[in-house]
Protein backbone atom coordinates (compact mmCIF):
# COMPACT_ATOMS: atom_id res chain seq x y z
CA UNK A 1 0.00 0.00 0.00
CA UNK A 2 1.21 3.33 -0.70
CA UNK A 3 2.09 5.38 2.07
CA UNK A 4 0.59 9.17 1.97
CA UNK A 5 2.83 12.10 1.92
CA UNK A 6 2.70 13.83 5.14
CA UNK A 7 3.04 17.62 4.74
CA UNK A 8 3.66 19.34 8.24
CA UNK A 9 3.11 23.19 8.89
CA UNK A 10 4.91 23.92 12.52
CA UNK A 11 4.50 27.14 14.47
CA UNK A 12 6.22 28.47 17.69
CA UNK A 13 4.00 26.34 19.52
CA UNK A 14 5.72 23.11 18.49
CA UNK A 15 8.78 24.60 20.63
CA UNK A 16 7.82 26.04 23.72
CA UNK A 17 8.51 22.81 25.33
CA UNK A 18 12.07 23.24 23.87
CA UNK A 19 12.35 26.50 26.30
CA UNK A 20 11.58 28.61 23.27
CA UNK A 21 8.18 31.50 23.80
CA UNK A 22 5.98 31.39 21.11
CA UNK A 23 4.58 34.84 19.96
CA UNK A 24 1.61 35.15 19.32
CA UNK A 25 -0.46 33.20 21.99
CA UNK A 26 -2.02 34.25 25.28
CA UNK A 27 1.44 34.69 27.32
CA UNK A 28 2.99 35.22 23.65
CA UNK A 29 6.15 37.39 23.78
CA UNK A 30 4.41 39.96 21.69
CA UNK A 31 0.86 40.38 24.13
CA UNK A 32 3.90 40.84 26.69
CA UNK A 33 5.97 43.40 25.46
CA UNK A 34 4.62 44.87 22.70
CA UNK A 35 8.17 47.02 22.44
CA UNK A 36 10.32 43.93 21.76
CA UNK A 37 8.39 43.74 18.33
CA UNK A 38 10.45 46.69 17.00
CA UNK A 39 13.86 44.47 17.91
CA UNK A 40 12.89 42.07 14.85
CA UNK A 41 11.52 44.48 12.63
CA UNK A 42 13.51 45.70 9.57
CA UNK A 43 13.18 49.44 9.71
CA UNK A 44 13.89 50.01 12.97
CA UNK A 45 16.81 47.45 12.79
CA UNK A 46 18.49 48.88 10.37
CA UNK A 47 17.97 52.54 10.85
CA UNK A 48 18.36 52.82 14.60
CA UNK A 49 21.09 51.33 16.02
CA UNK A 50 20.30 51.19 19.38
CA UNK A 51 17.77 48.98 18.70
CA UNK A 52 20.42 46.70 16.70
CA UNK A 53 22.16 46.38 20.31
CA UNK A 54 19.15 45.58 22.06
CA UNK A 55 17.80 43.18 19.33
CA UNK A 56 21.55 41.41 19.83
CA UNK A 57 21.28 41.75 23.37
CA UNK A 58 17.87 39.68 23.35
CA UNK A 59 19.31 37.30 21.14
CA UNK A 60 22.11 36.39 23.62
CA UNK A 61 19.97 36.41 26.63
CA UNK A 62 17.36 34.29 24.80
CA UNK A 63 19.68 31.18 24.47
CA UNK A 64 17.59 29.65 21.69
CA UNK A 65 20.87 27.99 20.03
CA UNK A 66 21.12 26.04 23.21
CA UNK A 67 17.21 24.60 22.92
CA UNK A 68 16.98 20.98 22.07
CA UNK A 69 14.41 19.24 20.34
CA UNK A 70 11.30 17.83 22.16
CA UNK A 71 9.39 15.29 22.03
CA UNK A 72 7.43 16.36 19.17
CA UNK A 73 9.95 17.15 16.90
CA UNK A 74 11.58 13.71 17.23
CA UNK A 75 8.45 12.37 16.31
CA UNK A 76 8.21 14.15 12.91
CA UNK A 77 11.56 12.79 12.79
CA UNK A 78 10.87 8.98 13.42
CA UNK A 79 7.46 9.24 11.49
CA UNK A 80 10.34 10.01 8.36
CA UNK A 81 12.75 7.08 9.73
CA UNK A 82 10.01 5.27 9.27
CA UNK A 83 9.42 5.30 5.52
CA UNK A 84 6.59 7.42 5.34
CA UNK A 85 6.98 10.76 3.10
CA UNK A 86 7.04 13.47 5.21
CA UNK A 87 8.39 17.19 4.38
CA UNK A 88 8.45 19.93 6.65
CA UNK A 89 7.13 23.02 6.42
CA UNK A 90 7.95 26.03 9.28
CA UNK A 91 7.18 29.31 11.00
CA UNK A 92 10.13 28.81 12.83
CA UNK A 93 13.69 29.69 13.15
CA UNK A 94 15.37 27.43 15.92
CA UNK A 95 16.29 24.53 13.65
CA UNK A 96 14.85 21.95 15.95
CA UNK A 97 13.76 20.01 13.18
CA UNK A 98 16.60 19.15 11.55
CA UNK A 99 18.58 18.69 15.56
CA UNK A 100 16.03 15.93 16.21
CA UNK A 101 16.96 14.49 12.79
CA UNK A 102 14.72 15.36 10.08
CA UNK A 103 17.25 15.99 7.18
CA UNK A 104 17.74 19.35 6.44
CA UNK A 105 16.46 18.85 2.53
CA UNK A 106 12.87 17.92 3.49
CA UNK A 107 12.41 21.13 5.91
CA UNK A 108 11.38 24.46 4.19
CA UNK A 109 12.22 27.06 6.33
CA UNK A 110 9.64 30.17 5.83
CA UNK A 111 11.07 32.58 8.28
CA UNK A 112 14.95 31.65 7.70
CA UNK A 113 17.32 30.43 10.52
CA UNK A 114 18.37 32.23 13.76
CA UNK A 115 21.58 29.80 13.25
CA UNK A 116 22.93 32.22 10.94
CA UNK A 117 23.35 36.03 10.47
CA UNK A 118 23.18 37.46 6.94
CA UNK A 119 25.20 41.02 5.86
CA UNK A 120 22.44 43.17 4.46
CA UNK A 121 24.82 44.71 1.62
CA UNK A 122 27.28 42.07 0.55
CA UNK A 123 25.00 38.82 1.89
CA UNK A 124 27.77 36.76 3.14
CA UNK A 125 26.28 34.34 5.57
CA UNK A 126 27.82 33.22 8.58
CA UNK A 127 27.23 31.60 11.89
CA UNK A 128 25.16 33.32 14.78
CA UNK A 129 27.66 31.45 17.39
CA UNK A 130 30.29 33.90 16.09
CA UNK A 131 28.65 36.82 16.18
CA UNK A 132 27.11 36.35 19.43
CA UNK A 133 30.74 35.63 20.41
CA UNK A 134 31.83 38.82 20.02
CA UNK A 135 29.40 40.23 21.34
CA UNK A 136 30.97 38.56 24.59
CA UNK A 137 33.90 39.83 23.29
CA UNK A 138 32.35 43.87 24.06
CA UNK A 139 31.15 44.26 20.15
CA UNK A 140 27.43 45.58 21.02
CA UNK A 141 26.43 45.58 17.16
CA UNK A 142 28.98 43.37 15.22
CA UNK A 143 29.33 44.41 11.58
CA UNK A 144 29.97 42.32 8.69
CA UNK A 145 33.72 41.28 8.59
CA UNK A 146 33.90 41.13 4.93
CA UNK A 147 32.89 44.43 3.48
CA UNK A 148 31.80 46.26 7.44
CA UNK A 149 28.27 46.50 6.57
CA UNK A 150 25.10 46.27 9.06
CA UNK A 151 24.65 42.21 9.77
CA UNK A 152 21.34 41.09 11.32
CA UNK A 153 20.04 37.52 11.86
CA UNK A 154 19.31 35.37 8.67
CA UNK A 155 15.33 35.51 9.48
CA UNK A 156 12.88 37.31 8.20
CA UNK A 157 11.92 40.22 9.97
CA UNK A 158 8.98 41.97 9.68
CA UNK A 159 8.76 44.39 6.71
CA UNK A 160 10.64 41.60 4.48
CA UNK A 161 9.30 39.83 1.98
CA UNK A 162 9.15 36.06 2.25
CA UNK A 163 11.42 34.08 -0.53
CA UNK A 164 9.44 33.77 -3.24
CA UNK A 165 11.19 30.22 -4.40
CA UNK A 166 10.60 29.43 -0.43
CA UNK A 167 7.03 29.82 -0.66
CA UNK A 168 6.73 28.25 -4.32
CA UNK A 169 7.76 25.42 -2.87
CA UNK A 170 5.76 24.93 0.07
CA UNK A 171 2.74 25.69 -2.25
CA UNK A 172 3.98 22.69 -4.27
CA UNK A 173 3.92 20.53 -0.84
CA UNK A 174 0.83 21.26 -0.15
CA UNK A 175 -1.11 20.54 -3.27
CA UNK A 176 0.72 17.10 -3.26
CA UNK A 177 0.63 15.77 0.17
CA UNK A 178 -2.34 13.63 1.46
CA UNK A 179 -1.93 14.39 5.08
CA UNK A 180 -1.51 18.43 6.16
CA UNK A 181 -0.66 18.62 9.74
CA UNK A 182 -0.68 22.37 10.82
CA UNK A 183 0.73 22.25 14.49
CA UNK A 184 1.27 24.90 17.13
CA UNK A 185 0.49 27.55 14.95
CA UNK A 186 -2.68 30.17 15.11
CA UNK A 187 -3.06 30.28 11.13
CA UNK A 188 -2.81 34.19 11.17
CA UNK A 189 -0.38 34.99 9.43
CA UNK A 190 -0.31 35.09 6.03
CA UNK A 191 0.97 33.63 3.34
CA UNK A 192 1.83 30.56 5.95
CA UNK A 193 -1.51 29.98 7.00
CA UNK A 194 -3.30 30.03 4.11
CA UNK A 195 -1.75 26.51 3.39
CA UNK A 196 -3.91 25.26 5.15
CA UNK A 197 -7.05 25.98 3.27
CA UNK A 198 -4.78 25.06 0.02
CA UNK A 199 -4.34 21.51 1.15
CA UNK A 200 -8.18 21.04 2.22
CA UNK A 201 -9.30 22.29 -1.21
CA UNK A 202 -6.29 19.98 -3.16
CA UNK A 203 -8.55 17.08 -0.86
CA UNK A 204 -5.63 16.83 1.97
CA UNK A 205 -7.10 15.53 5.02
CA UNK A 206 -6.30 18.67 7.49
CA UNK A 207 -5.74 18.35 10.87
CA UNK A 208 -4.90 20.99 13.16
CA UNK A 209 -2.94 20.40 16.11
CA UNK A 210 -3.25 23.63 18.66
CA UNK A 211 -4.20 24.83 22.20
CA UNK A 212 -5.75 27.86 21.09
CA UNK A 213 -8.47 28.12 17.81
CA UNK A 214 -8.04 29.29 14.48
CA UNK A 215 -9.63 30.42 11.58
CA UNK A 216 -9.36 27.10 9.73
CA UNK A 217 -10.71 24.75 12.40
CA UNK A 218 -14.30 24.73 10.94
CA UNK A 219 -12.70 23.08 7.50
CA UNK A 220 -10.51 20.65 9.25
CA UNK A 221 -11.01 16.99 9.44
CA UNK A 222 -9.63 17.06 13.09
CA UNK A 223 -8.72 19.17 15.43
CA UNK A 224 -6.53 18.77 19.10
CA UNK A 225 -6.33 20.62 21.90
CA UNK A 226 -4.50 18.13 23.72
CA UNK A 227 -0.99 19.37 25.09
CA UNK A 228 1.80 19.21 21.60
CA UNK A 229 4.23 17.07 23.15
CA UNK A 230 1.60 14.13 23.57
CA UNK A 231 -1.15 14.70 21.05
CA UNK A 232 1.67 14.98 18.09
CA UNK A 233 3.75 11.82 18.44
CA UNK A 234 0.27 9.88 19.08
CA UNK A 235 -0.79 11.07 16.27
CA UNK A 236 2.51 10.53 14.03
CA UNK A 237 2.58 6.96 15.43
CA UNK A 238 -1.14 6.89 14.22
CA UNK A 239 -0.31 7.64 10.88
CA UNK A 240 3.33 5.36 10.58
CA UNK A 241 0.94 2.44 11.65
CA UNK A 242 -1.26 3.02 8.19
CA UNK A 243 -4.43 5.32 9.46
CA UNK A 244 -3.04 8.56 8.09
CA UNK A 245 -5.22 8.41 5.09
Amino acid sequence: MTKPLVAVLSGAGISTDSGIPDYRGPNGLWRRDPEAEKLVTYDFYMNDPEIRRRSWLMRKEAGALGAEPNAAHRAVAELERSGVPVRVITQNVDGLHQLAGMPARKVLELHGTAREVLCTRCRTRGPMDEALARLDAGDPDPACLKCGGVLKPATVMFGERLDPEVLGRAAAITKACDVFIAVGTSLQVQPAAGLAGVAADHGARLIIVNAEPTPYDDIADEVIREPIRTALPDLLRGIAAGGGR
